[in-house]
């Protein structure tokens, strides 16, 4: 608790970057996706991935998936402890061997500030790599109140074409994240997050702009085998 209340005092809830302030991200040319999946029934051996994709194209520029021996447990709220360092370490591989494709955004199948503790998996590696992350999550962590109850059902069936959103406020009165429909093939939504150096806004907009199906194309490229289930 003690390390990542250290960490999370590091976390920036603010855009940082000129294209993070253009309407339609002009600057931004490279966006990439994170993610951790097991083994089908072992949960200690994991492929890390890390693509980058090229905006606004959405065309894989790079790609890298590594088998991975995962030995630390998995606690409840501190899951970034047991999955982000093999992130970590992808990340810094590409940026020894790839420099000049450094992700400009990182894209996180998992959640930012939408944690009990406020300092969920896109918060941690964002902190860790000092590079904008957006967490971005397929089912709804309930903290400070949120539960996918009767009012929240009806709220995700009112969002009608891509683009819609609401807020996600805890009972502390936080907004935690926001419920985006992401695209009019899915009524679906997801649940996106801060994670470092950007705002709630601009993390809705770029995922919005990433989504040729319900998933962001950075995190749909990275995740083929990837299960579901509500991650941190």
């Amino acid at each position: 608790r003690r390390e990542q209340a250290r960490l999370k005092a590091g976390v920036v809830e603010e855009d940082t970057e000129e294209w993070q302030k253009d309407a339609h991200f002009t600057g931004l040319q490279r966006v990439g996706g994170v993610d951790l999946s097991y083994i089908k029934g072992d949960d200690s051996r994991a492929c890390a991935s890390l693509v980058v994709l090229s905006f606004p194209a959405l065309e894989v520029l790079y790609q890298d998936c590594r088998m991975v021996a995962v030995s630390a447990p998995y606690v409840a709220g501190f899951l970034a402890f047991r999955e982000v360092p093999f992130l970590v370490e992808a990340v810094q591989r590409l940026q020894r061997e790839e420099p000049q494709l450094q992700p400009q955004v990182l894209l996180v199948d998992g959640n930012g500030l939408l944690h009990p503790r406020g300092f969920g998996t896109a918060c941690h590696l964002g902190v860790l790599t000092d590079l904008p992350c957006v967490g971005v999550a397929k089912n709804l962590l309930h903290v400070d109140g949120l539960v996918r109850d009767e009012l929240h059902r009806e709220q995700v069936r009112s969002l009608q074409r891509s683009g819609e959103t609401f807020p996600l406020t805890g009972t502390s009165g936080k907004v935690l994240g926001m419920v985006l429909r992401s695209c009019n093939n899915s009524s679906k939504p997801l649940y996106v997050s801060v994670g470092h150096r950007v705002s709630l806004g601009t993390a809705v907009r770029l995922v919005r702009a990433c989504c040729r199906f319900r998933i962001p194309e950075p995190i749909r490229q990275v995740r083929p085998c990837s299960g579901g289930g509500t991650r941190e």
